[in-house]
């Protein structure tokens, strides 16, 4: 299956962060994009006659031009399921083009200038926002989804307070760990709703029961994000925000959670800093959990799918620790919008209300674009999906319960993150204290901000 990126990867948090978070060897995307689709942009398929400017149920033709990204498989389950619409809705037809992720991103900035963006289009998280500031996306807020998308899901992907695309699938931020292992030792399991203060608690209380050169957690001291999913649980917001010109920094969570972190390295509950800096997510020998070396780190629906097909039947799953405020993030990340330029915008939002909506498209399309979003359509394919794909929604359930909105890294922010990376890394090491760290980490955002002002 796939999802639309590689998120948060937590101790070593999904570098998806960058174009929101998430891997996807089977489920995921990552640092800021989704896996790439094969081959060079595509049109034609289900054609049909000449687009009328009128919509509705008059029985005029229609046809409604759809554009997207992906790999093979959801070209043709998207292909499909616009003939199942077709016969379902004989008087419209539609015009598809489809291509990989780089090609869909190269293209879709010269028909916004244009004004030719098609009816209805896909649209990622990680640049909704800019699409929605230049015009492009139509208010969907007039769209009944009750009991279509969750209530929270669809309360985090607003902006403004409206609904620009409706979302397609689950993902979601949690931690994933090793069940079989943890048993083995005696080790009560990771518990749901979990508090910071207790799974650092739990981590030291682990690590008595653990190997010498084993580890109840990963060190995350270097992951921007993570330390963001703390101080956004703390009820002090995203570090970035306003697109990137209002920076916040919190100084005394800051050094709470990095003190806290340095404490952990001293008395040997996290791995040494070389053993962190060598892990690689997914990666048989080097991933943190598939390796035996630690017990949990972070992953969201389509990484910790990918981790079963390494690790089958020993990965449980529970939320990211909670603040007063929440913990991690549970929403969507692709969505299908429709064009504010569009001349069929009634029977556009037909087709993605229909998109979601309908037994026949929900099996036709099915993980194709991730866990779908809609309960009563996963519960339809629930019976012949694999055990990988079950864990993933299982992830996405413990995720929703407290979970906060996803914060992605503002453009421009690179050159932070990047920074904040390579500061920690030598906090871990010994070479800078906390307090340092943080004027200079705190000082390079703010003249980012600046700038971005």
């Amino acid at each position: 299956m796939a999802t639309d990126r590689k998120r948060f990867n937590v101790p070593s948090l999904l570098a998806l962060a960058l174009a929101f978070l998430l891997v996807l060897a089977a489920c995921g995307g990552g640092g800021g994009k989704e896996s790439e689709g094969s081959g060079a942009p595509q049109t034609g398929g289900n054609d049909g006659s000449a687009a009328a400017s009128s919509s509705g149920d008059s029985g005029a033709p229609i046809q409604l031009g759809i554009m997207w990204w992906g790999p093979d498989e959801r070209h043709k389950a998207t292909l499909a399921a616009l003939d199942v619409y077709t016969k379902q809705h004989p008087n419209v037809t539609f015009k598809p083009e489809y291509m990989a992720w780089d090609a869909y991103w190269q293209k879709l900035p010269t028909l916004a200038a244009s004004k030719t963006v098609p009816d209805v289009l896909q649209m990622d998280a990680a640049y909704i926002r800019d699409y929605v500031a230049r015009g492009v996306m139509e208010d969907l807020s007039d769209l009944d989804l009750s009991g279509i998308v969750p209530d929270k899901v669809l309360e985090n992907v607003k902006i403004d307070g409206k609904l620009y695309g409706v979302p397609l699938s689950h993902n979601a931020q949690g931690l994933a760990y090793n069940k079989a292992d943890l048993e083995a030792a005696g080790i009560p399991l990771p518990k749901q709703g979990w508090t910071w203060e207790e799974y650092f608690q739990w981590a030291r209380d682990a690590k008595k029961k653990l190997p010498k050169d084993k580890y109840p957690i990963g060190d995350g001291a270097n992951a921007w994000d993570w330390y963001q999913l703390y101080q956004a649980s703390q009820g002090k917001g995203a570090i970035m925000s306003d697109d990137g010109k209002t920076f916040h920094l919190d100084r005394d969570l800051f050094l709470r959670f990095q003190n806290e972190l340095s404490a952990l390295r001293q008395e040997g509950v996290v791995p040494p800093p070389d053993l962190s800096l060598s892990f690689l997510e997914n990666d048989p020998q080097a991933d943190p959990m598939a390796s035996g070396k630690v017990m949990t780190r972070g992953a969201t629906v389509g990484s910790v799918s990918a981790l079963e097909l390494l690790m089958p039947g020993k990965v449980g799953v529970v939320n990211v620790p909670v603040g007063p405020a929440g913990g991690g993030w549970a929403q969507s990340t692709i969505f299908l919008g429709v064009s504010a330029n569009s001349k069929n915008k009634d029977e556009a939002k037909r087709f993605v209300k229909w998109f979601v909506s309908d037994p026949e498209a929900g099996k036709t399309l099915g993980l194709t674009r991730g866990i779908p979003i809609n309960e009563a359509i996963y519960k339809e394919l629930e019976p012949n999906l694999e055990q990988k794909d079950k864990l993933g929604k299982e992830l996405a359930d413990v995720a929703s319960e407290k979970a906060m909105p996803f914060y992605t890294a503002a453009a421009g922010y690179t050159e932070w993150t990047d920074f904040y990376k390579s500061t920690m890394e030598a906090v871990m090491f010994g070479k800078k204290t906390v307090e340092d760290a943080y004027d200079e980490i705190n000082k390079r955002g703010q003249e980012i901000a600046a700038k971005q002002k």
